[in-house]
């Protein structure tokens, strides 16, 4: 194995340049096959489960994006021996000892997934601080029900300004109970929990298909858990966990967006690599606008129907339809015949992106609700089919990148993309993939 990635952005010696635009060529079906990379959302809190054993932890499949880079770069710095191998997109870390208890703050905030760590590190060490991690610009994305667990499981916490000091002699088990399903809430207290002594119940857990894979890769380690893929999850702490080999599952959001690129560009194209249960709040949504859809052994096949046709979204956790691809169906509705109505209920400013598609000449309307000052719900109704129009646009997070070469994809004339380097946390070789297909998608210098 090797440690450096040439052509992933964040490694030595990485040919990713900091200022980049993408510039999006539209009126071209998509067709063809693209292979769905490991999921994101699963890689990078494996990673964080490495924390929770002294021995080798190697995990296949996984996506060589920023975000899994600077969670490696995050447990290096913690102590951990990671290895990278981009060809084989294998990953391998030993954490025969933790060195450290406080993560540079620089490292810690570069995604906002290094929050998990403090879930393993409060089991295994007994101590952490670090500073509230950073992420996407789209709104509040508290984690008090993180730090509430960990109380509940007998955790000292100390609170100046966004630092914050946890420490614990061991874990306790406990009755924890969450507010709203958080999916990284969870999972912090998923991993914390398996040292813990006794039993620790989470109530109105997350069920996410990631979550699921994690907790079974947790008891291939020797974990107790139970209650998996359901609102209350059962752990039973145990002395010690041991390493394990695993294969990251497929990336449900990355399909997606190119189940979606497939049907608003009236394509066609195979997904290979997918799971068709993981893929059912989407696949149901397309169904409804319009567009033809085949699982058959782990691949999907997308085609555009006739005419696509108005359909009504709301975001809630699995298996609602999935937040982190509000923002791709977006461009969909806006050639769709008749009102959408788009409800965010999962983060309170996730609708910022849509001021970029209202300037290509979608009719968007956005409203917020809220009672006495308080977030209830973000909405906007779309009205379509409009012709949209290539202009120069800006990303302000992962899948409001993508919503906008989505977006250029059936645009006149060129779209330009700023700020792409959000892409990269999270999308395995976007561009190669959508030029793969027969896209007009180009890389090029900002300042060109």
């Amino acid at each position: 194995m090797v440690s450096t990635a040439p052509n992933v952005p964040g490694e030595p010696g990485s040919t990713i340049r900091p200022e980049r635009v993408l510039r999006v060529r539209g009126h071209r079906p998509l067709r063809g096959e693209v292979t769905i990379s490991g999921a994101k959302n699963a890689a990078l809190k494996a990673l964080a489960a490495t924390l929770l054993t002294p021995d080798e932890v190697v995990l296949d499949n996984v996506p060589m994006i920023a975000d899994v880079l600077s969670m490696a770069n995050l447990l290096r710095s913690l102590g951990a021996i990671v290895e990278i191998d981009p060809t084989r997109e294998r990953v391998a870390v030993r954490v025969e000892r933790i060195e450290r208890t406080d993560p540079p703050p620089e490292l810690f905030k570069a995604t906002r997934a290094s929050v998990v760590v403090t879930g393993p590190m409060l089991a295994r060490e007994g101590q952490i601080s670090f500073s509230l991690p950073g992420g996407d610009q789209i709104g509040k994305r508290p984690i008090d029900m993180h730090l509430r667990g960990f109380q509940r499981m007998g955790a000292k916490l100390t609170r100046e300004g966004s630092d914050i000091l946890a420490t614990a002699n061991r874990l306790q088990g406990a009755r924890i109970y969450m507010d709203y399903p958080s999916h990284t809430g969870t999972e912090a207290l998923l991993m914390a929990s398996t040292l813990a002594t006794g039993t620790t119940t989470i109530v109105n857990a997350s069920a996410e298909p990631e979550i699921v894979w994690l907790g079974n890769m947790l008891i291939r380690m020797g974990a107790r858990i139970s209650g998996l893929g359901s609102p209350i999850i059962t752990v039973e702490g145990v002395e010690r966990l041991r390493g394990v080999s695993e294969v990251v599952i497929p990336d449900r959001l990355e399909a997606g967006t190119f189940a979606l690129a497939a049907a608003i560009t009236g394509g066609e194209v195979t997904l290979a690599g997918v799971r068709e249960p993981h893929m059912l709040p989407l696949t149901e949504k397309l169904l409804e606008a319009g567009a033809d859809i085949w699982h058959r052994d782990n691949r999907m096949l997308v085609r555009a129907g006739r005419e696509l046709q108005a359909v009504d979204i709301q975001t809630l956790p699995f298996p609602g339809f999935p937040t982190d691809l509000q923002a791709a169906f977006m461009p969909l509705l806006t050639q769709a015949h008749g009102v959408s109505v788009v409800h965010e209920r999962v983060y309170e400013d996730r609708l910022r992106y849509t001021e970029d598609l209202v300037r290509m000449g979608a009719d968007i309307r956005v409203a917020r609700f809220g009672d006495n000052g308080q977030f209830l719900a973000t909405s906007a109704e779309v009205h379509g089919p409009t012709p949209l129009t290539g202009a120069r646009v800006r990303a302000l997070d992962i899948r409001a990148a993508v919503s906008l070469v989505l977006a250029g994809l059936v645009a006149d004339g060129e779209t330009e993309v700023a700020e792409v380097h959000h892409i990269d946390r999270g999308y395995a070789r976007f561009v190669a993939k959508l030029t793969g297909l027969g896209a007009d998608v180009q890389e090029a210098s900002a300042s060109t």
